[in-house]
């Protein structure tokens, strides 16, 4: 028999899946700190009842929008934005971009200088020394799988690239995971994540660094994209489908967290870049 493979798999701390679980936010926000910083997207609908929520759990919440795929100077607005808040947890409500970003503030928070000073490519690389601020992040959109990952992809107008911060203490200390928040999002955003979602699947399942953990993920994960895409992407609401593509996400962030990508993901982050195309197009 040969002799299994030696491999290591990580994920975020606590994965809590399935319709309606966005209740348990402020409860299980509450266990880490009283001040969250909560990072959305453009759009503060999706969020407004869970900052609602947070608020009468007796949170003092400040939000701080990310409109846009996270750049530097953004990160460097939400660490002022959460120093002077005194906050003591960040919380991501939105899709890869938010929960990037909030990845991203999170660490960074505890650490001296700045975000340059620990990018890949095209900053200094320096090595993270500790933990950040503990970290939740809310996905509602289907697609990045940033909920279970340990980078956060960043882009540099002035160096025309993305790169990442990189660091297992980038693991969110919660992803909770709940489809209905994904229900009547926009069918280009819907295909654009799902995709993404999908390439994660088959980059990982592909790769070198491959192990049997990944490849079931990515065996359960594939044939749930799959099923999925064609019809969220016709326009029709359907919630087994969203159900298909969220848990697809999420099971593709841990795919690619642990196996790594490939020339598709390589190439994005740079054409990307270049094109200011967003993430999935």
């Amino acid at each position: 028999m040969a002799d299994s493979p030696a491999f290591e798999f990580s994920t975020t701390g606590r994965v809590i899946f399935g319709l309606g679980v966005r209740s348990q936010l402020a409860a299980a926000a509450a266990t880490l700190g009283s001040r969250p910083l909560v990072v959305t997207g453009r759009s503060e609908e999706r969020a407004r009842t869970l900052i609602a929520a947070l608020t009468a759990h007796d949170l003092a919440c400040e939000r701080f929008p990310v409109p846009t795929e996270p750049t530097l100077d953004q990160v460097r607005v939400g660490l002022a934005l959460a120093a002077r808040h005194d906050a003591d947890v960040v919380i991501a409500v939105g899709g890869g971009s938010a929960i990037d970003a909030a990845k991203a503030i999170a660490l960074l928070a505890t650490h001296e200088g700045d975000p340059l000073d620990y990018m890949e490519i095209i900053g200094a690389g320096r090595s993270f020394e500790h933990p950040g601020l503990p970290m939740i992040a809310v996905p509602t959109t289907a697609g990045t799988g940033s909920e279970v990952t340990r980078n956060a992809v960043l882009a540099s107008p002035e160096h025309r690239l993305k790169a990442s911060l990189r660091t297992p203490w980038m693991l969110p200390r919660i992803a909770l995971v709940d489809p209905e928040l994904t229900f009547g999002a926009p069918t280009d955003v819907t295909s654009r994540s799902g995709f993404d979602a999908l390439s994660q699947l088959v980059e990982p399942y592909l790769s070198a660094r491959a192990n049997p953990l990944t490849d079931g993920l990515c065996r359960e994960g594939l044939p749930r994209a799959a099923r999925s895409l064609p019809r969220l992407g016709s326009g029709i609401e359907d919630a087994d489908a969203r159900m298909d593509l969220c848990l697809a996400a999420t099971l593709s962030g841990m795919a690619l967290a642990n196996a790594g990508l490939g020339i598709v993901h390589g190439l994005a982050s740079a054409l990307g870049s270049l094109l200011s195309a967003p993430h999935g197009s």
